[in-house]
């Protein structure tokens, strides 16, 4: 989203990040802007019993963390990295500096926050009163959609089927039993253990 050239002019630095190793945690005031320059994190909560529920999978160029960053609120949910990552990360005054300097930032910052208010409002209907199958398939149109696919255009699902349940809100079985009714009913594909629509 933001360029590397800019992120170092207004003062980022990279952090290296192993695979499991957390960026932040529920609870923790946010300080920096970050931003994904390799790997992949995910943003995630946990309920009462332990049940991970994945907020959000971020991949190189995407940012995490912005709305408490904007608001001056604790994080609501833990970062974490799924791989070995590097993300930069720029102190919150130098942030808020570099946009004053650059307002076209705001647009694409505005634009990707929408898409993000967007994915949770599809999503919250689609867990509250959809049933299995009828998520698991909003969701890859949703990343479809995110990569700037057409339609008919063949994607390749990149989430693990506990990713796909946690993002569902889903038990990994009725994810792994939902992908084989779908691809009997021909509304995905499987080959080689890849999930394909």
């Amino acid at each position: 989203m933001i360029s590397e050239a800019l992120l170092l002019e207004s003062g980022a630095k990279k952090l290296q990040l192993k695979k499991g190793e957390s960026l932040f945690y529920a609870g923790d005031m946010p300080k920096y802007f970050y931003q994904i320059a390799l790997g992949e994190l995910k943003m995630n909560n946990f309920n009462d019993e332990g049940k991970e529920f994945i907020q959000g999978i971020f991949t190189p160029g995407m940012s995490l963390g912005e709305p408490p960053l904007f608001i001056g609120k604790p994080y609501p949910a833990n970062a974490e990295a799924l791989t070995d990552a590097e993300v930069y990360a720029l102190p919150k005054e130098m942030f808020f500096d570099m946009l004053h300097k650059n307002p076209d930032i705001n647009l694409a910052i505005s634009v990707t926050l929408s898409q993000r208010l967007y994915f949770k409002s599809i999503m919250a209907s689609e867990i509250s009163s959809q049933d299995a199958e009828h998520r698991i398939i909003k969701l890859i149109d949703y990343f479809k959609e995110i990569v700037g696919l057409k339609p008919d255009e063949k994607y390749k699902v990149l989430l693990t089927r506990q990713q796909i349940a946690d993002l569902t809100g889903l038990r990994v079985e009725t994810v792994i039993r939902a992908i084989k009714n779908l691809e009997k009913k021909a509304s995905l594909t499987i080959t080689s253990g890849k999930i394909f629509r």
